[in-house]
């Protein structure tokens, strides 16, 4: 009965003594939790009152929950007895195995990072990267999406997009229009540098300013080598280049001047 009695009262002394510092570390972690997301949800109205890239905003505002949570969870268990230390060190033990383990994520993570800060894109641009052309439809932390003209998805871990060339082909309005045309013509230039002239002042996408311009490039076996530059808006680009091809080969088709392909 003694015993009994012993082991009843250390029960009641050990009750007494963490009972308040376990219902305080309660009240500070359920308080805690809520101050922390009221403060991440004013840091990220305060980012988006700045102008911030909104792929940032939700980054920023989860890193900084995450690391006062992080914070919050180690004073939790500080005022309850556990030894902070030792628990500190498992996690910076354990943080460095993870790191190891992952370090192609981390490299994507930080190229994440680098992209939402330098901002060489956004959402919607048309960039040619990694050996592929599309537009820009997602930005993730690790990966970026792209959809190109033919509708493929395209993942790109932000690694190496980061820290690869990155051509922006929708940063400019205006856009300047290359095109090649081996036209079969004989001795006579004038004839065929007339009717390219007369097709591009008809298309209407194409400005007058800056200039078209229009050179023989080379010529060889009767067969000369039109190069045409012109430009137009941005927008046009594709559709331009696609179109010419068609209506120049159709237009030299109706007067009987056959256009070479080399």
């Amino acid at each position: 009965m003694n015993s009994v009695q012993t082991h009843l009262h250390k029960a009641i002394e050990l009750l007494m003594l963490y009972a308040p510092k376990f219902l305080l570390a309660v009240v500070v972690l359920i308080l805690g939790l809520r101050g922390i997301k009221v403060f991440v949800r004013g840091v990220v109205r305060a980012m988006s009152v700045g102008k911030l890239e909104p792929s940032l905003q939700s980054f920023l505002g989860s890193l900084i929950g995450i690391l006062l949570k992080v914070l919050l969870f180690i004073s939790v268990a500080s005022m309850v007895g556990v030894a902070t230390t030792s628990f500190v060190t498992i996690l910076g033990a354990a943080g460095l195995a993870v790191g190891l383990a992952l370090q192609g994520s981390l490299a994507n993570f930080a190229g994440g990072v680098l992209i939402l800060l330098n901002k060489p894109f956004k959402l919607g641009d048309t960039i040619s990267a990694q050996g592929f052309t599309g537009e820009v439809k997602e930005m993730q932390i690790f990966h970026s999406v792209i959809v190109t003209s033919d509708n493929r998805t395209i993942v790109i871990p932000n690694g190496p997009l980061s820290g690869g060339i990155i051509a922006n082909l929708s940063t400019a309005a205006q856009r300047r229009v290359d095109m090649t045309f081996h036209i079969n013509c004989g001795d006579d230039f004038q004839r065929p540098r007339d009717i390219l002239k007369n097709l591009l002042m008809l298309d209407k996408r194409i400005l007058n300013t800056p200039e078209p311009t229009m050179r023989v490039a080379e010529f060889n076996d009767a067969i000369a080598k039109f190069e045409v530059n012109v430009w137009c808006n941005t927008a046009d680009y594709s559709s331009i280049l696609s179109d010419m091809s068609e209506i120049v080969k159709a237009s030299f088709d109706n007067v009987g001047i056959k256009i070479s392909f080399p």
